[in-house]
């Protein structure tokens, strides 16, 4: 009797390879196939053996490379042929990671399945670049939303709750939209003087943070020239970076190499 495959649907962490957890290099290691997102960074990619097959299914601001049910036909298709197939997305699969979706649909198709969690970006970004999400006195609790809805949706989310200045919030996939972000925070009330910051492909060697105010920080992040993807941070502890900033990467290495030889 031939038996169905199996999908792992498994994040890979934000970036940083010794994030990974080691089941999901285990099952990156072993896998028939791989089907991954644009978010894996170049150096988890790399920790695939060349035997294994690989699908790029990923998905950039405005330009879908492979609308989301094709790949969900696609794992059921390859579930089928009895295969082992890992779903490698960025960060963890259940938090903004379409894992949910994509679970149900294995699920009523009768494919077994397994979740495999990752680290998420806004407690790894937030750590690599010094900014606690929570902290005594300054945070008691910690906000993550989305910056940008499918099909060009207008951005439509509860700015005064959000606006609420015991809390960090944590915005992923909000580059497009950071002024609208920052405006209606403003208008909801969160003060123009929050600490704010951008981080650019955190954790990884690409690092770049930008660090305001909420009124400047659209123009800003503008001016250094940011790129998808980032991380937004927005609350008191922000300021905490210039005292627990510790990543150095290796552009910031090579700067620092110069000003103590050259």
């Amino acid at each position: 009797m031939k038996t169905e495959g199996v999908v792992y649907l498994v994040g890979s962490g934000p970036g940083d390879p010794e994030l990974l957890t080691v089941k999901a290099l285990r099952l990156m290691q072993s896998a028939d196939v791989v089907i991954y997102d644009r978010l894996v960074s170049p150096e988890i990619m790399e920790m695939i053996p060349s035997g294994v097959s690989r699908i790029a299914v990923g998905k950039s601001p405005g330009m879908h490379c492979v609308p989301q049910h094709e790949i969900n036909s696609l794992l059921t298709r390859l579930a089928k042929k009895s295969r082992t197939i890992v779903r490698l997305k960025g960060g963890d699969p259940f938090v903004f990671g379409r894992g949910s979706e994509e679970a149900l649909h294995l699920r009523q198709h009768g494919i077994r399945f397994e979740i495999v969690p990752g680290i998420t970006a806004a407690s790894a970004v937030s750590c690599y670049a010094g900014i606690p999400l929570t902290h005594r006195s300054m945070s008691r609790g910690v906000r993550m939303v989305t910056g940008h809805f499918r099909d060009g949706e207008a951005l439509d989310l509860d700015w005064e709750k959000l606006a609420d200045e015991s809390a960090t919030l944590v915005v992923y996939m909000g580059l497009s939209n950071i002024e609208t972000i920052t405006q209606q925070l403003m208008y909801a009330g969160r003060a123009a003087e929050t600490p704010a910051a951008v981080i650019q492909e955190g954790t990884t060697p690409r690092q770049r943070m930008v660090q305001a105010t909420l009124s400047t920080l659209s123009r800003e992040v503008e001016q250094a020239g940011l790129s998808s993807p980032v991380m937004i941070i927005i609350g008191e502890t922000v300021a905490l970076a210039d005292q627990l900033a510790w990543y150095q990467t290796q552009e910031m290495s090579d700067e620092t190499t110069c000003l103590d030889h050259c």
